[in-house]
């Protein structure tokens, strides 16, 4: 006799595969190899008789049998967060925040200590991405995300909006007519890029040699490092600027198309400590952004 429901472990391997569009993320969120999230989104995608994955050659994309599914499996997940959490009594003071790695390491990670102090008895789960996602993960509460304004099927509110120019290391000596001769490292995939910036300070370039990350914190690790210019904003370099480790060698700051926006589960709206934590974190950044 068919079994009705397939094993929870593809369940979340597919979720994973889902949120990163990618075998190789998944296997790095759930520490598997990629041969075995390949196999088992497989065995899945047998269990149920229709593929759930376009496997093209740069990239996966959700065939509309695995846009129907998501949904389902990933409030399948909530439910069981919930429910656990209800059983083990710490579904009000346990908080899952979810943000960009490059915000969770270079803005919350140092004003940990003060929330702390401000809330010992709430404890935070954090959990990062490269991307912005499509939909929080299952069991996250809270969300920074920085993008465009989010689809509407998510409740956002705006935190802040942010300013980007280019930062380089302390020492480093750079002018407006030599700045297209040095090494120029940029995030991938933003609008507020190296284009826009050279163009608001009537520098005409064409086709600069920029080096592309996926994340912001290799482009400023190679920064402080002396290997050239990066493009940053207040809220992830004010503080190394402030440390002595960076220096923004230009006046201009050019206004960001992305901004920063908070969101809730609707679980968050009834646990204290989400609540908490979303009420420390708009006056954190609230203070930053007027500092």
């Amino acid at each position: 006799m068919r079994k009705s429901l397939p094993p929870l472990g593809w369940l979340r391997t597919f979720e994973a595969a889902a949120r990163h569009l990618s075998f190789t993320g998944a296997a790095r969120d759930l520490n598997m190899t990629q041969s075995a999230v390949s196999q088992q989104i497989k065995s899945l995608e047998g269990f149920l008789g229709q593929p759930l994955f376009l496997r093209r050659p740069r990239a996966l994309e959700l065939t509309e049998a695995g846009i129907t599914y998501l949904p389902v499996v990933r409030e399948a997940f909530r439910t069981l967060v919930r429910g656990t959490q209800a059983v083990t009594g710490d579904q009000q003071n346990s908080v899952q925040v979810q943000s960009n790695i490059s915000f969770a390491v270079n803005w919350l990670a140092p004003r940990l200590p003060a929330f702390r102090a401000a809330h010992p008895d709430v404890h935070l789960n954090i959990y990062t991405e490269l991307w912005e996602p499509r939909e929080m993960a299952e069991g996250a509460a809270v969300e920074v995300r920085f993008s465009l304004r989010p689809s509407d099927t998510v409740r956002a509110e705006l935190l802040r909006t942010d300013h980007y120019y280019p930062v380089c290391a302390p020492g480093y000596e750079v002018t407006l007519d030599t700045l297209q001769q040095h090494p120029l490292f940029d995030c991938s995939n933003l609008l507020s890029n190296w284009e826009i910036w050279t163009e608001e300070q009537g520098l005409n370039w064409e086709n600069p040699p920029i080096t592309y990350s996926t994340t912001y914190l290799v482009s400023l690790s190679a920064t402080m490092a002396g290997a050239g210019l990066c493009l940053a904003h207040d809220a992830i370099v004010r503080d190394l600027i402030e440390q002595g480790r960076l220096v923004a060698p230009f006046a201009h700051r050019a206004v960001m198309p992305e901004a920063y926006y908070l969101l809730l589960s609707p679980q968050a709206e009834e646990t204290p400590g989400a609540l908490a934590f979303a009420d420390w974190i708009r006056r954190e950044m609230d203070a930053d952004g007027m500092a």
